[in-house]
């Protein structure tokens, strides 16, 4: 699979890596937002390989990424529970991504709080008409399966639900796999845009509700939804959902959108 070749060269040390098959991950000039955070993420399991599992992440997208590039991982605290790192990637000599993770051991539950489902279901994957990815950005076309998951389509309310995979599901641990699917839509506000014009993902802060998230034959029910759009800039929503309701991914997103 092209990103097991794309993760390969991570050794975890300190200094200067070529991304093989970047080529197959790119979004207009820069690495696709998901598949970089997914490197600075690898980046962090094999320079630490005995951290808890992931808890939450916030992800500044800094600078395009090319396949030339420098990774550093560094623990910024590590305490009883909960260590705290910083994984960064730099191009050209300056910072192109800046990742704040954050480890944690499971503790005994004080408090428990189930989400509920979405009141407005859309039914499994295979109630839906597949998505046409070909025109799509490489990332996608390459990569992945979609089917929609609303009936709406073009302008209207900014929201965008698709069920998504990777074609190759199967070939990389669960956790990878989430951060590299988290950031796979495109903004819920491209539904509002009164012209096309370039979007571009500035930041992603998420929480996993989930350490050992699974799902039945990789499917993924994705939703962007913009919470206010305005003077260039939208405010996104990000959640992911397993095929039984449950939701595993909960994150936020400032988007620039130009034209």
């Amino acid at each position: 699979m092209s990103v097991a070749t794309l993760l390969e060269p991570i050794t975890g040390k300190n200094g200067p890596v070529i991304l093989h098959n970047a080529s197959e991950w790119m979004q207009g000039r820069t690495l696709y937002g998901g598949a970089s955070a997914l490197i600075a993420y690898t980046m962090a399991q094999r320079a630490y390989p005995d951290l808890p599992p992931l808890r939450a992440a916030q992800i500044g997208f800094v600078a395009p990424i090319s396949e030339d590039v420098e990774l550093t991982a560094t623990i910024e605290r590590q305490g009883r529970n909960v260590t705290q790192l910083r994984s960064e990637i730099h191009c050209g000599g300056k910072l192109a991504l800046t990742a704040f993770f954050l480890f944690g051991t499971a503790r005994d539950p004080n408090a428990v709080h189930r989400p509920d489902p979405p009141t407005d279901w859309p039914g499994g994957p295979e109630d839906w008409d597949e998505v046409n990815v070909q025109r799509s950005p490489s990332f996608l076309s390459g990569n992945y399966e979609m089917r929609r998951a609303q009936k709406e389509r073009g302008p209207g309310a900014p929201v965008v639900r698709r069920w998504f995979r990777l074609k190759q599901h199967d070939k990389f641990d669960p956790m990878s796999a989430l951060i590299l699917q988290g950031d796979t839509l495109p903004p819920g506000a491209m539904r509002a845009m009164r012209r096309q014009g370039p979007i571009s993902s500035i930041n992603w802060s998420f929480n996993v509700l989930d350490s050992e998230p699974n799902t039945r034959d990789g499917w993924w029910l994705g939703e962007t939804r913009s919470e206010h759009a305005d003077l260039g800039y939208s405010s996104e929503r990000l959640s992911m959902w397993n095929t039984e309701g449950r939701l595993v991914v909960s994150g936020l997103q400032s988007v620039a959108i130009f034209g």
